[in-house]
């Protein structure tokens, strides 16, 4: 019975990853439409500062106003007991 529901399951997924790339043809992107106004192109520089300096500088200010800012004193060693 497993095997029965797996290829369902596999055949349906093969039959949506199908028709979606169909259905999003990128020859659809070849016509223009009215009012598209795109701007110039990005540069490699640019291209790599907007999406990968940009998101890790984000990340690494966040993260450093986390930990400068934590004030909970539940993360200090704890004392040993003495027996």
């Amino acid at each position: 019975m497993d095997k029965k529901n797996a290829l369902r399951a596999g055949a349906l997924a093969a039959g949506t990853t199908l028709m979606m790339l169909l259905m999003s043809s990128p020859a659809l992107a070849l016509a223009r439409d009215d009012g598209d106004d795109p701007g110039s192109g990005l540069s490699v520089i640019d291209t790599l500062g907007l999406y990968v300096a940009a998101p890790i500088v984000l990340f690494a200010v966040i993260a450093g106003l986390v930990m400068v800012l934590d004030k909970s004193k539940d993360r200090e060693p704890k004392a040993k007991a003495k027996a």
